[in-house]
């Protein structure tokens, strides 16, 4: 029995199987609904979730955005930087008040040290004994007398008084320079230290414009090349400015001139290559080409059109101003610059310049300042010019419109200084006014091809 029931234990859990039914062909069971043995589920690969051709959430190849790294890094790298020059200028500030502390401090010590100098008090007592001396001999009674002793020991007492004062000041000042002069050197090496990162900070904003630019310019031409016209090369800007340019002018293309078009090439082609950029027209104050532009920056917002062309526009200033500045200029051929050439009148003009007289960028002279013949006289000395050569000299009447005639080259200055419109070349171009132009700078990418395509 008690075999029996270990028999029947052991085996009990066993159950018969059960009747199976026909199973249907293999073919015509899904192989993804079979079931494995054991009911031990295989793993399985995600799988890809197909959309709708058309319907939300589609593949548009416009929602994600390339540039868009580029984009938060010039974000970041900016804000940091200007965080950074506000931290540089706070800096300059507590320096500055640093140093002029120093400077009323170093005033004091200077009057307390002369006051209270042994020869100094000696001298302001011999002149009381001297006063006194001469009021005796002038007095013809005792009580003038009286009076000229009570006049003598005041002076003498305010004298007394008046240099203890001084070396109690002199004394605290002596105390207070050490902590001065350490505040100074202190603040001056945090100054150094602020203007040294607020430079690496901009220097990094302005790497991250140059990054985000290349992409955006690359992403824009890479949509629109099959309907976009073709860039004109920078030898093309540069070719284009003058008629005939020269060796001292004009920097000589390193290719083919490209008004020449390739043996075979398409009649349309040629006429982009004869064509000028869009840039020229716009340094030469077409407000045709400055709307043209700011329309397709825009891209159909009119507010935004708006701030595009006040964007460009001080652009155009910025430029101009710069040009100016490097007295890229054009002379007419006739009143006093016909002796000279284009070179030696914008020798002149820097001469000019150097002296205080600058030109306005219309007829006169800026700040109202206006040369004399001795003035104009030592601009052409300085020019390398010998004025006793010199036969036909503007009168006093005609010297306030000296510029008359004169017209700002800024194609010209900006195809020799930034012939190919980089990000980098424009901002060393401009200087301290490209601090103005930062929503210019942030979307230069798009502006850039713009810039150079034909006019």
């Amino acid at each position: 029995m008690r075999l029996k029931h270990r028999v029947v234990a052991l085996f009990g859990g066993r159950r018969r199987p059960a009747r199976q039914r026909p199973s249907p062909p293999i073919a015509a069971v899904p192989a993804a609904r079979a079931v494995p043995p054991s009911g031990v589920l295989p793993p399985t690969a995600p799988r890809p979730v197909v959309l709708p051709p058309g319907g939300p959430g589609a593949a548009t190849g416009d929602l994600a955005d390339p540039c868009g790294p580029s984009r938060v890094a010039v974000d970041d790298a900016c804000s940091l930087a200007d965080r950074m020059s506000a931290l540089a200028l706070a800096a300059r500030e507590r320096l500055r008040e640093a140093r002029h502390a120093y400077d009323q401090h170093a005033d004091r010590r200077e009057r307390a040290a002369a006051a209270a100098d042994p020869r100094a008090v000696r001298a302001a007592k011999d002149e009381a004994q001297v006063a006194f001396r001469n009021a005796r001999l002038g007095a013809g009674e005792q009580g003038a007398i009286e009076t000229a002793a009570r006049e003598w020991l005041r002076e003498i007492d305010r004298i007394n008084a008046r240099t203890r004062e001084a070396v109690r000041l002199l004394a605290r000042e002596n105390a207070d320079e050490a902590g001065l002069l350490r505040a100074a050197e202190h603040l001056g090496l945090e100054a150094d230290g602020a203007r040294i990162a607020a430079e690496s900070a901009a220097q990094a904003c302005r790497n991250a414009r140059i990054a985000l630019a290349a992409c955006e310019e690359s992403e824009r031409l890479g949509r629109a090349r099959p309907t976009a016209p073709e860039l004109l090369t920078p030898a093309t800007v540069v070719a284009r400015v003058t008629q005939a340019p020269s060796a001292t002018d004009v920097p000589a293309p390193d290719a083919q001139a490209p008004d020449a078009p390739a043996h075979g090439a398409p009649a349309d082609a040629a006429g982009r290559a004869q064509a000028q950029p869009a840039i020229l027209p716009l340094l030469a104050g077409d407000h045709d080409v400055l709307r043209r532009l700011a329309a397709a920056l825009a891209e159909g917002d009119a507010d935004a059109q708006r701030r595009w062309e006040s964007r460009l526009s001080a652009l155009v200033d910025a430029v101009r101003l710069r040009a100016i500045d490097g007295a890229a200029l054009s002379f007419p051929d006739n009143g006093f610059w016909a002796p000279y050439t284009q070179l030696q009148g914008r020798e002149i003009a820097a001469a000019l310049a150097a002296l205080g007289y600058r030109y306005d960028g219309m007829d006169g002279f800026a700040d109202g300042r206006v040369p004399g013949q001795r003035e104009l006289s030592l601009a052409i000395g300085y020019a390398g010019l010998d004025p006793m050569r010199i036969r036909i000299w503007p009168s006093e009447a005609e010297l306030p419109h000296l510029y008359a005639g004169v017209e700002v080259d800024a194609g010209r200055f900006v195809a020799q200084a930034a012939g190919e419109l980089t990000l980098g070349d424009m901002v060393d171009l401009l200087g301290s006014r490209a601090e103005e132009l930062s929503d210019l700078w942030n979307a230069w990418g798009r502006v850039r091809p713009l810039l150079l395509s034909p006019s």
